[in-house]
């Protein structure tokens, strides 16, 4: 198996790198902005975390009922072009998360950049058939989240510096946040430009169907295929914990009154273990059977939920922090590689716009269980340990989708 990447292939991998400093952004220094804006507006630590969750929950519930559909059309030859449209609404809902005066209108803003982000990778994901081989998606897509793991940490460290130093440079903390918005912003264009100017796409559907009724027949072809529902079904429950721990980390920890540089400091840490571990994992799957490792992964967040329902110390943060980096960008990558393979290339923006249904609809499940049982329990704690039925769930229909 040659390691080595194509010119096509690196040009994807850079997408992740792009986009991935949106999504640290938004598990670091976001939450932790916006709970300034939310003392401003007198809520509470529980009340914050709650909010920020079903901001979180109603991001991942617009694009699982636009995905399967948006999908469909992209698979008719218009991927780049959606592409590039959720592109632009994310960062362009980036920079104008800087201009937010009110934990309400941040709120508002948050939400669509992050239906922007969410969208882009739907389509991102749905272009690894047409950019790679079909035995070579494990390594190419392990590559895409170990490198966008470390190469989000070069704008995230500048960010860092400017919203830690904005009193010795001068600047205000709204001012510094505004500049790290489009510093962000800029970075994930920059890196989404090369993908645009060469992607092809070569699989497509030529269909007399319209969009709905593509999509209802691609519906009824997943379900007859027990193998492929089976994964989904899988993917719906071990993912919402994933997707959730990656959401409300930095907020959760927060709430429990840990300091905010250290935690910071903690998922920056997070960043630079998974670039390693991606890349291990995905070689492991050349020797070591794809479904053998995924299911390691989900036992390990299982694990991962369990410690972190019992955090009462800084040092737990840094551990957790240290193991999540470890399985994250593994069981992601796999996950969307063995998913890649399963499936009709000509079809794989419906077929990932399907599974993004049970992605985010997952984790807009997990976050919102989160901050329910948080609210009626008055344990931050309590909310997050019970995202970890989900994982034995998730696992118990992996292995059957791998028997099937």
């Amino acid at each position: 198996m040659n390691f080595k990447l194509t010119s096509q292939e690196k040009k994807w991998v850079l997408y992740d790198v792009g986009n991935s400093a949106f999504i640290l952004l938004v598990s670091t220094i976001i939450p932790i902005y916006f709970n300034s804006l939310a003392q401003s507006g007198g809520l509470d630590s529980v009340t914050y975390l709650a909010y920020w969750g079903y901001a979180a929950s109603a991001a991942t519930l617009i694009v699982a009922l636009s995905g399967p559909l948006l999908g469909t059309l992209a698979d008719r030859r218009a991927r780049k072009p959606l592409f590039l449209f959720s592109v632009l609404l994310g960062t362009l809902g980036c920079i104008a998360l800087g201009f937010a005066g009110t934990w309400q209108s941040f709120l508002v803003i948050f939400v669509l950049a992050k239906v922007g982000y969410s969208l882009s990778l739907v389509f991102n994901d749905s272009m690894l058939a047409d950019i790679t081989e079909n035995e070579r998606m494990d390594i190419v897509s392990s590559q895409g989240y170990a490198w966008g793991y470390i190469g989000s940490c070069i704008p995230f460290l500048v960010c860092l510096g400017l919203v830690l130093g904005a009193g010795s440079l001068g600047l205000s903390m709204g001012t510094a946040m505004m500049l790290a918005f489009f510093i962000v912003a800029v970075w994930w264009m920059g890196c989404t430009l090369p993908l645009l100017r060469i992607y092809r796409q070569t699989h497509y559907v030529q269909s007399e169907l319209k969009p709905f009724a593509q999509l209802w027949h691609t519906l009824k072809e997943l379900a007859g295929n027990r193998k492929i529902f089976l994964f989904v079904l899988a993917f719906f429950f071990y993912i919402d914990g994933v997707y959730t721990i990656i959401d409300m980390a930095t907020a959760y920890g927060t709430a429990l009154g840990f300091d905010t540089t250290g935690l910071l400091l903690a998922l920056l840490v997070t960043q630079i273990v998974a670039f390693p571990s991606s890349i291990i994992i995905g070689r492991l799957s050349k020797v070591i059977d794809t479904g053998r490792l995924i299911s390691l992964c989900i036992l390990a967040y299982f694990g991962i939920a369990v410690f972190a329902m019992f955090m009462s110390a800084q040092v737990h943060f840094w551990i957790l922090a240290v193991v999540v980096g470890i399985f994250q960008g593994g069981v992601q990558a796999l996950s969307r590689s063995h998913f890649a393979k399963l499936i009709p290339p000509e079809k794989s923006g419906e077929y990932f716009g399907l599974l993004d249904i049970c992605g985010k609809g997952a984790s807009m499940l997990g976050t919102f269980t989160v901050s329910f049982i948080s609210q009626i329990s008055g344990s931050a704690s309590l909310g997050v340990g019970a995202i970890a039925i989900f994982f034995v769930i998730g696992l118990a229909l992996f292995r059957r989708s791998l028997r099937a």
